[in-house]
């Protein structure tokens, strides 16, 4: 196990011990793991005209607004719909941060709080499908990040299987804003090919 693999397996097991949001921490374990697979930062991406470092700045400044909508925190110092490309200081070093504010964030919502206060419309929405929508955030993410790099998907069919209800609650009123392209027909494939499908993405796609 090298040094990177040994920290990812700590952050990862210490956002388990610390959520009770299990979809939260798999996805956040997935955007981990696609993180440590770029090696060209410049790469292109299925986000078109984005290279991994844009998707990369764009998913860690995500899960900061999420947690500055949750706690009042200050949110991303730089706009996550208009990332530079420059990443300034190491990925993981910038990656943490973001994921554990996001982490504590939820970790203080009541799995049974009926609303709570998320950068995705309408803003206000029961606590499962808020922590669902961070969760697609970060998964999809990955996901890109992953193909980028030419490594194997991220994020798990049982995962991909759990966002898919949450994407088909709150995507549609996104796509108006260029968040997701139009849903692409559906074919053969598993839960993750189904749900990137549904999120505008072709699953065969390669740099």
């Amino acid at each position: 196990m090298t040094g990177l693999d040994r920290f990812k397996s700590a952050a990862d097991a210490q956002e388990h011990d610390m959520t009770n949001w299990p979809i939260l921490a798999q996805s956040h374990d997935a955007l981990r793991t696609a993180v440590a697979a770029v090696a060209d930062w410049g790469a292109p991406t299925p986000c078109a005209d984005w290279t991994a470092a844009q998707v990369f700045q764009h998913a860690a400044g995500d899960q900061i607004g999420f947690a500055a909508f949750l706690t009042g925190c200050p949110g991303p110092s730089y706009d996550p719909f208009a990332p530079s490309g420059v990443l300034d200081g190491e990925p993981r070093d910038l990656l943490e941060p973001a994921l554990r504010l996001a982490a504590e964030a939820w970790a203080g919502v009541a799995t049974s709080s009926e609303q709570v206060h998320v950068p995705v419309p309408p803003n206000d929405m029961p606590a499962g499908l808020g922590v669902g929508a961070c969760a697609l955030d970060a998964a999809v993410h990955a996901w890109d990040l992953a193909r980028s790099a030419g490594a194997p998907s991220p994020v798990p069919t049982t995962l991909a299987r759990d966002l898919l209800p949450v994407a088909q609650q709150i995507v549609e009123p996104l796509r108006a804003f260029g968040a997701y392209a139009p849903a692409l027909p559906a074919s053969s494939g598993d839960e993750v090919a189904a749900l990137m499908r549904y999120l505008g993405r072709d699953p065969n796609w390669t740099a």
